[in-house]
């Protein structure tokens, strides 16, 4: 059985880039994406925080432009769903429906999703008002009214920063009280801007193209009702904060993880020689495009000076 220099299981941002970090150092390389590439970022219509990104970019203009650098370096890419790994051992195994693959080096790069309301028109209105990041998406809602849904730190921190664009940020939280520490709470409380609306639920989204109103309803009474959108405005943002989970189940147990996120240094490195981890499952501080992307460079470029160490081959990045 053929084994890879490298093996890379995930094929967004992160793991487009280590492939192409890999692929142009001569390495022999397989991208393993089980569906779609791009990850979240396929999702997004407009892209405008990723540094060089041109007019009109778009979440899956951009993956497409990645996708063709890393088959131009000669990266091989399969679609399959990777069941079970042995990362231990010179050799690392990986197990998919369809075959197994063996390398010298593996770079995890499986990603993370929002966590989501669950509600009717959630899913047909991301991106088209609906959103599940601040940073990304908070300059397309200036002087615009949007709603925060959650009530940890995450959800008030985001709420906060969206006050520097839009006019009135409603935070919608289903108890009557955050969750958020203390002292993030307090500096919420004292933003003129902000609003909390108590014990409510997000039921349904509605729109035509767009995000025009949706459905709240009260936790204690039970009762329901629809909130519009300003007609001059003609549509107004929901930002979703209730959680997110890195999608790493199948690591559990087998590489250093904390709340499911893959630990690893400023280099990538897990605890488990010849193993890395790159973008949105690892522990992190942002979660961008850009900082994906960083990883797998960083991650791929690691990874060869691990296997140089293995067989005294020098790659060229």
């Amino acid at each position: 059985m053929k084994t890879y220099d490298i093996v890379i299981i995930g094929g967004g941002p992160a793991g487009l880039s280590a492939g192409l970090y890999a692929g142009r150092a001569k390495m022999d390389t397989l991208i393993i994406e089980k569906q779609k590439y791009g990850g979240q970022i396929v999702i997004t219509d407009e892209l405008e925080n990723y540094p060089g990104s041109i007019e009109g970019e778009t979440g899956p203009s951009l993956i497409g432009r990645m996708v063709a650098q890393a088959d131009k370096f000669g990266c091989e890419r399969v679609e399959d769903t990777v069941t079970d790994v042995e990362l231990e051992g010179d050799i690392k195994i990986i197990k998919g429906v369809n075959g197994e693959y063996h390398a010298k080096a593996v770079i995890i790069t499986g990603g993370a999703t929002h966590t989501t309301i669950g509600c009717p028109g959630e899913k047909e209105f991301t991106g088209k008002g609906v959103s599940y990041c601040a940073t990304c998406d908070a300059a397309f809602f200036e002087d615009f009214e949007v709603y925060v849904v959650g009530g940890g730190d995450a959800a008030v921190e985001e709420a906060m920063y969206l006050t520097k664009f839009a006019r009135k940020v409603t935070l919608i939280h289903r108890r009557d009280q955050l969750r958020a520490a203390r002292s993030i709470q307090e500096k919420a409380f004292a933003n003129k801007k902000m609003n909390f609306m108590w014990n409510t639920t997000v039921e349904e989204i509605k729109g035509d193209g767009i995000v025009t109103s949706m459905v709240v309803k009260d936790t204690k009474t039970g009762e329901t009702r629809e909130i519009f959108a300003d007609e001059e405005d003609g549509t107004f943002g929901i930002f979703v904060f209730i959680g997110f989970k890195p999608l790493s189940d199948l690591y559990e147990g087998k590489i250093e993880m904390e709340r499911g996120y893959i630990i690893t240094d400023d280099d990538m490195h897990t605890n488990i020689p010849g193993v890395f981890a790159a973008g949105d499952i690892r522990k992190k501080s942002l979660r961008q495009v850009v900082t994906a992307a960083a990883d797998g460079a960083i991650a791929a470029t690691q990874a060869g000076k691990y296997i140089e160490e293995l067989n005294g081959t020098a790659y060229k990045f």
